[in-house]
């Protein structure tokens, strides 16, 4: 085991002027430096003065010493060891005790990047200076301590070096060199060539002319990167409102906002290939109104249907043809025949890849952000440090603003808080009677929950049928297409709470726990009704609107859960926070405002995105409302946070709940909707009066009739038939594609365990350094302990026999 080691330097104490007492401050490299050297100094005087007493001491306690020649001579105040001037002056001087102090390396470092950056630039070499610009050991004072001289040598060469670089390079290594503000400003000063003095001009002028416009256009663009880089930074969305929500709430708070964020880069990035592709091309190109179009009343923006029904909003309003010029639609429903010489543009096949394309670049960036999340979640190593990181380390100097420093100071505190009850969470063992009866508790909260979710499932499921039922009687009234939205969002609505009222009766120890569970039974609920809605969209109602458009009719239903549950959220939000707030103040005395609610938050966020995916293929357009949804959203969620809630009472660090929330994006909910819209385009026969794939079985066969097509054209194109014959509808590709995933994630692991084991024997490294560091110094005080013995033998020796020589004259 490794001991700990406690130098103590004896430095006696001396009346000095109030002016002079003044210690140096941290900041300034070159005072500690030189307060430190002078330490060493003044300990070596002390030595050396205070030998006599010494060599009485060590005769006093001479037995002492000769028994214990391998123990440590002297002990400080506190039993520590204290060590011999030489070994103080060799611990000094080690590169650990060093760096950052060491002026000379410092300098010397510098002056060998200049010299390579004169000799990459083309600059003429010190040898070409002028005898009188060279230094000169004149200047100095030979009697001058070597290592003093060795500095201002290396400083003047450094000066030179200097002087030979243009202004912009000059700068810019100053601003990168590790000294004192007052050491570049005179490295400045002394590098500035003279007033009035220029550089000659000979052979070499046009080269220095072309030097300085390049410098000069190198620079200009260098500065334009900066501004266009703090431009960017300014440009992100919410930058400082992320920050300010941070520093009061936590990052428990924090991670619902980010979550948020995230949500609308995804909607973004699936909106621009569909705009791009599908709407764009459509509505450059829009077909021959098939009657009259309806007015626009108002109600519309609540059921999607009525004018919105006959644009480019929803699947029935794009052709089923190559679009080369407006082509009106036939009678009998088949396809109509465009005109020859137009632009060659498939809108079935491209409606077909473009969604495909689109949910396939989702689905990488998903799993991307997934496993960057888990890299930045689950580091690899211990976290035994990070208190004092965040003590030491997380305050950002070139804050200057108060309010941004008032920030940055309530996020450090929030972290700290965070932290320090994550340490806490297991310092609360219990006994076995209170495990058992958590136990019983928790069994009786889930089966009250799951049989809370198994009746708003058969409420939802039953009502769909009633609807269903009653659907031809009030098919002209609008009102009655919003009856299921609502039942749903209500059910969405209460069960979450009934939930939050028996999650009372668990008490969890860990607040992370409390909302994973949360979290989990929500879940729970959301998709038992969207697994109730699917069926009751693919498996009913293609049957009985045979008829009808019923693609526009699933579009128009997302459209309608998609509204109502952005005006419930902002009930909820309304009532739930600010009402209660209100109440709370009023009852008591003190001010009681509830918390955030960041399971039944996120949630929302997922089941809205859900719908989104699942409309995709009906309503091209639903990102966008996905989109306009969530910007209204973070506002309102903003708003509502800072006046009507307070941070949690049980501090808690979110480490891995962005992680958490991009898992259950990508598995239940994105797979869920892959699974939807692939049985939608593989399994179910469109409408046969509207849509791009009216005249087929399956949406599928768009892409048989165009390999067809191509079978058909010659030759020439044989190899795309074949690729999609092998690639695309042979499952030997699926195949191939899961041995990857699982090869990929095999050697993420092996990489992953492979990267423990280095860090562990790196830390055994470390420990065995230390050790041999500790030996070391043991074994060199031992020698200069022997030496002082020998020395003080010797003395003893002389001075003895005299001094008996005088007693028995004086015994006479």
């Amino acid at each position: 085991m490794s001991r700990s080691l406690a130098f103590v330097l004896n430095v006696p104490e001396t009346p000095q002027d109030p002016e002079d007492s003044q210690e140096p401050s941290p900041y300034d490299e070159s005072e500690v430096h030189d307060s430190f050297h002078q330490l060493i100094q003044e300990q070596s005087r002390w030595v050396a003065e205070e030998g006599l007493e010494l060599q009485q001491r060590v005769l006093g306690a001479g037995a002492l010493g000769a028994s214990g020649s391998d123990r440590q001579a002297l002990l400080g105040p506190e039993g520590a060891p204290v060590y011999s001037t030489a070994t103080l002056r060799i611990l000094a001087s080690m590169p650990s005790r060093t760096i950052g102090r060491s002026r000379g390396a410092i300098i010397s470092q510098y002056y060998s990047r200049t010299v390579r950056l004169r000799r990459r630039a083309g600059w003429p070499q010190l040898r070409d200076v002028g005898r009188s610009a060279r230094p000169s050991l004149r200047l100095y004072d030979l009697e001058l301590d070597p290592v003093v001289l060795e500095e201002e040598e290396k400083r003047g060469l450094l000066v030179k070096e200097l002087q030979g670089l243009t202004v912009a390079q000059r700068d810019h290594m100053l601003r990168g060199m590790p000294l004192s503000l007052a050491e570049k400003r005179c490295l400045r000063e002394e590098s500035r060539p003279p007033r009035g003095k220029r550089r000659v001009r000979g052979r070499h002028g046009l080269l220095s002319c072309c030097s300085r416009l390049r410098d000069s256009c190198i620079l200009a663009s260098h500065n334009l990167g900066l501004a266009l880089l703090s431009g960017l930074q300014a440009l992100m969305p919410w930058h400082y409102a992320l920050k300010r929500i941070g520093g009061q709430f936590g990052s428990s708070v924090l991670s619902y906002f980010l979550f948020l964020k995230t949500l609308l880069a995804f909607n973004t990035l699936l909106l621009l290939p569909l705009l791009a592709f599908i709407v764009a091309v459509q509505a450059a190109f829009p077909p021959a109104p098939s009657g009259s179009t309806p007015a626009f009343r108002g109600l519309e923006l609540l059921t999607g249907g009525g004018c919105f029904t006959h644009t480019v909003m929803y699947y029935g309003y794009y052709s089923n043809v190559t679009l080369n010029q407006p082509c009106a639609s036939p009678l009998d429903g088949g396809q109509c025949t465009p005109a020859a010489g137009g632009l060659p543009y498939n809108m079935p096949l491209a409606y077909l890849f473009t969604v495909g394309v689109a949910f396939f670049i989702t689905c990488i960036t998903l799993v991307y952000s997934m496993s960057r999340s888990f890299g930045e979640s689950y580091r690899v190593g211990s976290t035994s440090g990070v208190h004092a990181v965040t003590v030491f380390c997380s305050w950002d100097y070139k804050v200057t603003q108060k309010w941004a420093s008032r920030l940055q100071h309530d996020n450090i505190r929030t972290q700290l808080k965070e932290l320090l009850a994550e340490g806490q969470l297991w310092q609360r063992p219990r006994r076995a009677c209170g495990r058992l009866q958590q136990g019983a508790v928790l069994g009786l909260v889930w089966l009250l929950c799951l049989g809370t979710t198994l009746v708003c499932a058969l409420a939802v499921y039953t009502f769909s049928e009633l609807v269903i039922q009653q659907s031809r009687v009030s098919a002209e009234r609008d009102w009655a297409l919003l009856a299921l939205p609502l039942v749903v969002c209500l059910l969405n609505l209460g069960a979450p709470y009934l939930f939050r009222v028996l999650a009372v009766l668990e008490r969890h120890d860990s607040p992370v726990l409390e909302v994973y569970v949360a979290i989990c039974r929500n879940l729970i609920l959301k998709v038992v009704i969207l697994g109730i809605l699917c069926y009751h969209w693919l498996g009913r109602r293609v049957g009985t609107l045979k008829d009808q458009c019923w693609e526009d009719f699933v579009g128009q239903e997302l459209y309608r859960l998609m509204v109502m549950d952005f005006i419930f959220t902002l009930l909820d939000t309304l009532l739930g926070e600010l009402v209660w707030r209100l109440i709370s103040e009023k009852r008591s005395q003190r001010k009681g405002k509830p918390e955030f609610d960041i399971a039944g938050n996120v949630l929302e966020l997922i089941y809205g995105q859900t719908l989104t995916w699942l409309g995709v293929l009906f309503s091209p357009l639903l990102p966008a409302m996905q989109i306009i949804k969530l910007l209204f959203l973070f506002y309102v969620k903003k708003t509502s946070l800072m006046a009507n809630c307070q941070a949690p009472r049980r501090p808690w660090k979110a480490s891995h709940m962005s992680t958490v929330f991009i898992s259950l994006l990508c598995f239940p909910s994105f797979l869920g909707a892959a699974v939807f819209l692939c049985y939608a385009i593989w399994q179910v026969k469109p409408s046969s009066i509207c849509g791009p794939f009216r005249t087929l079985d399956t949406m599928y066969e768009a892409g048989k009739v165009w390999v067809r097509q191509l079978e058909e054209a010659g030759p020439g194109v044989s190899w795309l038939p074949w690729i999609h014959r092998y690639l695309v509808e042979s499952a030997f590709p699926i195949y191939l594609a899961s041995a990857l995933l699982l090869a990929v994630i095999y050697l993420n692991i092996q990489v992953v365990k492979g990267q423990r084991k280095v860090i562990c024997l790196l830390k055994e490294q470390l420990s065995n350094e230390g050790e041999d560091k500790i030996f070391l110094i043991n074994k060199l005080q031992r020698i200069y302990e022997r030496k002082e013995r020998s020395r003080v033998g010797r003395t003893e020796e002389a001075v003895m026999p005299p001094a008996v020589f005088t007693d028995d004259w004086d015994a006479q």
